[in-house]
């Protein structure tokens, strides 16, 4: 090898390793602050069928009863790796119950309860709730700050609070539409968990107090009826 050969390899060689040493510092900062500020499932959107718990004698579901849910989740990754985190979050709800519980009013304005037995007279009887909820969150996921695909399993409970109500049953007796039912609970929390991978993840929520207040009654007995959903929760960054 020539000396101007030689010389020009060492200039490449020496230039190649700044190049390299530049580059591995370069993606070592990149690292450090995608880890310094990634976070996890900011979004989410869910659906649910709805199921009714404690349900007095003879009181059934009728029909398809369905959830959907929305809203933004803070998360707060409590662990050097970022896999573990708290969530605190903001959302909306709207839920409807198809079943056989006909709500009514008298003439003195009072709303009465009864179990509908015949379903051949009616066509229509369901209640449906809006709430503005407040999940809380522990977080536990595979996660890493490149990678977003990942198995999570998110666990809590979820406050809310019914901000708007409606009955509606057609049939016999006619068209009864209320929406001003002091006997609905207004505040509502319960259990909820979240489990899966990647896009596809089971969700549930149990209802811890009733759907009704203490004044609601079947016969002297109270309707200590409580929620559980169970579907599909969706999580976006």
């Amino acid at each position: 090898m020539s000396k101007k050969s030689w010389y020009r390899t060492f200039i490449t060689g020496v230039i190649c390793g700044f190049l390299g040493l530049f580059s591995t510092q370069a993606q070592e900062t990149i690292i450090k602050e995608i880890d310094s500020l990634y976070k996890e499932d900011q979004f989410y959107v869910g659906v649910t069928y709805n199921l009714l718990g404690k349900k007095p004698n003879d009181v059934k579901q009728t029909g398809f009863s369905a959830g959907i849910h929305m809203g933004f989740i803070k998360d707060m990754p409590i662990n050097k790796n970022r896999n573990v985190a708290i969530g605190i979050g903001l959302g909306y709800s709207a839920n409807s119950y198809n079943q056989n519980l006909l709500v009514s009013k008298d003439d003195l304005g009072n709303f009465n309860y009864s179990v509908l037995q015949d379903t051949e007279t009616y066509s229509k009887n369901k209640f449906s709730a809006h709430f503005v909820e407040m999940p809380v969150q522990l977080r536990l996921r595979t996660s890493t700050p490149t990678g977003y695909k990942f198995w999570r399993i998110y666990t809590g409970f979820k406050v809310g609070y019914m901000f708007a109500h409606t009955t509606k049953y057609s049939g016999e007796l006619g068209d009864l539409n209320y929406t001003d039912i002091d006997d609905f609970n207004r505040l509502h929390y319960g259990l909820t968990l979240s489990a899966g991978y990647n896009t596809w993840n089971f969700y549930m929520y149990y209802g811890l107090n009733p759907i009704f207040s203490n004044e609601a009654q079947i016969d002297g007995s109270q309707i200590d009826m409580n929620t559980i959903k169970v579907g599909l929760m969706f999580y976006i960054l």
